[in-house]
């Protein structure tokens, strides 16, 4: 591959939520990056940002940021300003997909089946029932299923955690109908959707924990399911990455129920900023398609660009 780009910055870190998980994205996509034979600084993300980049000079930027600041418009808008290009998508599709009820307002203009859900208050959600259960309560704004709970049938009041004074999550949470079934998820890498994959957990269900501590799931890659319900997700995968103009590497997650009547696929959310830690799934799936972690990630460096 022909380099563009040779001095790479890795923005990794910074202060959201889901900070221990971009550091580990940070220094392993620094190690493959120099694996692939570019000079890389690690920096991590803080209110001085700016000036650690500006001291650095790189040609362009990894964004292995994960959750607010990092992955909902707000870098990438620095970054725009500084004239960097970056890897991953741009300010406006960002910023939608981090916005999970305007992101479904994309999904349903373009067609892409999405659970219902609503917005309302933590407050309110706390209170009772806002929606027949079972249902989930998620943050609108949050990555890697933080502060995500499922209220299921049977249970008398959302969970007393939304009241909590350690929550930090936001004042809006999105109250989405529970879909049952099975957990399917595909990366989509420039133009091209990879693969499919199934995540199985024995916990509760598809959590932080699951998401990123050892053995906390399973994949099934490639998913064991119909080639039809293959192909509908990885149509709707690529209609989802157009439809709210990412670019780079994203991930869509589905929800399956083969026992439904019309076996629908539900789409759940887009990633525009995958985890690549040793147990992330887009790096997986580039492996089973034969492009290696290194590759992987010099491809998305050559792809970095200023793009609103």
């Amino acid at each position: 591959m022909t380099k563009k780009h040779t001095r790479i910055a890795v923005l990794k870190g910074g202060w959201s939520p889901e900070r221990e998980v971009s550091l580990n994205s940070g220094a392993a996509a620094a190690k493959a990056l120099r694996e692939a034979g570019y000079e890389v600084f690690e920096i991590d993300a803080g209110r001085d940002m700016a000036a650690r980049l500006l001291e650095a000079e790189p040609d362009a930027v990894f964004n292995a940021l994960h959750g607010q600041w990092g992955e909902d418009g707000c870098v990438q808008g620095l970054l725009e300003v500084m004239g960097l290009p970056y890897t991953h998508s741009g300010v406006l599709a960002s910023s939608l997909a981090m916005d999970k009820q305007r992101a479904k307002a994309v999904f349903e203009d373009a067609g892409i089946p999405s659970p219902f859900g609503r917005i309302v208050s933590r407050e309110e959600a706390a209170k009772g029932h806002v929606m027949e259960t079972p249902y989930v309560i998620k943050p609108n704004a949050q990555g890697s299923s933080v502060g995500v709970f499922i209220v299921r049938k049977g249970e008398n009041r959302p969970p007393a955690e939304l009241t909590s004074k350690e929550w930090s999550l936001g004042d809006d949470v999105l109250v989405e109908k529970f879909i049952p079934g099975r957990e399917l998820t595909v990366s989509v890498m420039g133009e091209r959707a990879l693969c499919v994959t199934e995540i199985t957990t024995s916990l509760a269900f598809y959590d932080y924990e699951a998401k990123y501590a050892a053995g906390g799931s399973s994949h099934v890659l490639p998913a064991d399911i119909p080639d039809a319900v293959t192909d509908r997700c990885m149509d709707l995968a690529l209609r989802a990455h157009h439809a709210l103009g990412c670019r780079g590497l994203s991930r869509a997650d589905f929800r399956y129920d083969p026992g439904a009547k019309d076996e629908q696929v539900y789409c759940l959310e887009v990633n525009t900023q995958p985890g690549l830690t040793a147990t992330s799934l887009s790096p997986e799936q580039a492996g089973h398609c034969g492009i290696s972690f290194s590759e992987l990630c010099a491809w998305m460096v050559e792809d970095a660009s200023c793009q609103r």
